[in-house]
């Protein structure tokens, strides 16, 4: 069975960071592009970041430079960092699972498996 667990959530205040983990299991890891998303309350889904099995990244553009998206193969972990942290970057974050390795596309319904999310609520 696919588990996608996130953690690392939690509230800070704007200018702050926090890193998001994603731990897998149930799928082969390392030969599935892995990525980031967010839903803001009253908002679509939004790509945040992903990474492919040769460690290539693509970043929504509004996010570059301030999150930064890596994986651990042998730990089956999947990782963002994010910093400087804004109010609009409030939203629940959830991991995501392509099996086809080399997809770095930011589109949701190309995802084959999810996490449940974790929340991250960035204050003033």
């Amino acid at each position: 069975e696919v588990h996608l667990v996130e953690s690392g959530g939690g509230s800070v205040q704007a200018g702050g960071s926090l890193r998001l983990s994603c731990q897998a299991s149930g799928f082969t890891f390392a030969d599935s592009a892995m990525g980031w998303y967010r839903q803001a309350p009253g908002k679509s889904c939004e790509g945040v970041a992903a990474i492919d099995i040769f460690g290539s990244t693509n970043y929504a553009g509004s996010l570059k430079g301030r999150f930064t998206i890596s994986r651990d193969d042998p730990k089956n972990t999947l990782y963002l960092q994010m910093n400087s942290l804004k109010p609009d970057d409030t939203a629940i974050y959830y991991c995501a699972a392509d099996r086809r390795g080399y997809d770095l596309a930011l589109t949701p319904n190309e995802y084959n498996y999810w996490g449940q999310g974790t929340q991250v609520t960035v204050s003033s």
